[in-house]
Order: C-alpha cells, then structure tokens, then sequence
C-alpha cells in the first residue's frame, strides 16, 4: 500500500469494539456486497473484535471492504499472554490497526509512549496505524483542550511513521457512546490544530495525513461532520455494527 493510498479518499473505520459473534458476520458481508454493487468514494475498514478478524477478512475477499485490529502489541512476538502483535493481524488478514482508542487508555491505562510503540510495531509490520487522541470533558470545560490533544498528538506518533500510510483519529471521550456529539465549530478547531501540529512534525505528509473524527458518528449527523475543515473521514462505533446505518455512513461520505 503507497501513502498516497491514504490520502485521497475519506477512510470510514468502524470499531465494532467488544461485540459480535459468528452471525455479525453477515452485516459485513451486507456492507461488502453494497459497496461491490454500488461503488463509494471512500474507503471502507471494518475492525471487529480479534475473534472474528479471520472469518471477517475471508468473508469480504475481493470486495471494497478492509479490516482490522483493534490494538496490538508493541513487539512482534513473547510472553504477553492476552495479546496479539502486527504479524498475527496481517496473518489473519488484516490490514489497518487502531491504536490507542480512548478506551485502551481510560481502561487499560495505556500512555502515549506506549501508544506510539504499538503505533511504530504497526507500520514495521506493514499494517497502517490509525492513532487515536482525545480529551476527556474535564479537560475541555478547564480550556485545556487543545493544548491536551496537540501534545498527545506530539507523544503518540513516533518519527519511523514517516513515509508511511497512517491516520490520526480526533475522538473526545465524551462524545463516545453518549450519544452527544462534538459541535462542527468544535470539530473544526480541533482538527486544524492537529493539522498544524502533524505538519509541523512530518513536514508536507503531514499537510495530508487523514484526521478522522469519532465521537457518536451516526446516520443522521455523518454528513455535516464529514463535510466540515479537515475532516478525512470517520471513526464510527455502535453505527456500524449494522450494515443499513454504517452504509448511510459510508454514502454520506
């Protein structure tokens, strides 16, 4: 994959998070034979929970749709009982890998340092890293948070990501799965202070590099939120876990 793969159509990544069985596979397979029928101007990821991404990645062989992990190690193999490393992800078919979710920090007290390793471990192996950063509402009714993001972006992006196809996903841990919705404004503001800091960091891939945004992404407000500045696509959750609302997604795109 060229990093020029990465930069000329919004990327829709849904993170099914910690659900699915065996029968959700038909929602992808849904998704898949929507997007062969009906060509979209995105690209398409699905990352299911590690127990599916096998029988994922082979249900949707051939189609538009890419999958993935949802977290890796920071190293390729070891004693690390519980996790999988860059290389299973690729064995099993996958393709991208999200790293550092709010909810691996805030649950697993995952730090940017070591966000950055699994970032890096990533795209070592050949996956393309989508890196999430995020302020809680603390920090944000406190004003600090652009400055919060802007130096997790700094700290969860190591420099071996240069030259390489990753992404930078904006999600304010409380927009997700509240239902509440960062505003456009909000949204705006965030981003182009990610842009400047990614460019100010990897030069003239960073003026490209695609900033998602995640935060309660749904049907009925994908398509303002994708329109707005510096929006290069979308990191949706309970959204996706059916095909109807995460190809309203795609199709808002």
């Amino acid at each position: 994959m060229t990093l020029s793969s990465t930069t000329s159509r919004p990327l829709i990544a849904g993170n099914w998070k910690m659900n699915g069985l065996s029968a959700a596979l038909d929602e992808a397979r849904a998704v898949a034979a929507a997007l062969e029928s009906q060509a979209s101007t995105a690209r398409v990821a699905i990352f299911p929970p590690s127990t599916l991404l096998s029988r994922l990645s082979e249900a949707v062989r051939g189609s538009p749709v890419a999958t993935g992990a949802q977290d890796c190690h920071g190293k390729s193999s070891g004693a690390h009982t519980g996790d999988i490393s860059a290389e299973m992800i690729l064995d099993a078919g996958g393709s991208l890998v999200i790293c550092g979710h709010s909810e691996r920090r805030t649950d697993h007290g995952e730090t940017s340092a070591q966000v950055a390793g699994k970032a890096e471990a990533a795209a070592a192996a050949g996956l393309e890293p989508i890196v999430c950063v995020g302020e809680t509402l603390e920090t944000r009714e406190a004003g600090d948070a652009v400055a919060f993001v802007v130096a997790q972006v700094r700290e969860s992006l190591p420099a071996s990501l240069a030259g390489k196809p990753f992404n930078l996903a904006y999600e304010p841990l409380w927009a997700i799965g509240t239902g509440r919705t960062a505003s456009v404004d909000n949204i705006v503001e965030m981003h182009a202070a990610i842009r400047a800091e990614l460019a100010a960091i990897f030069g003239e891939q960073g003026k490209v590099v695609p900033i998602l945004y995640g935060g309660s992404v749904k049907p009925e407000n994908a398509g303002e939120i994708l329109a707005a500045a510096e929006v290069g696509g979308a990191l949706v959750g309970g959204a996706s876990l059916k095909a109807t609302d995460f190809l309203a997604i795609i199709r808002a795109a």
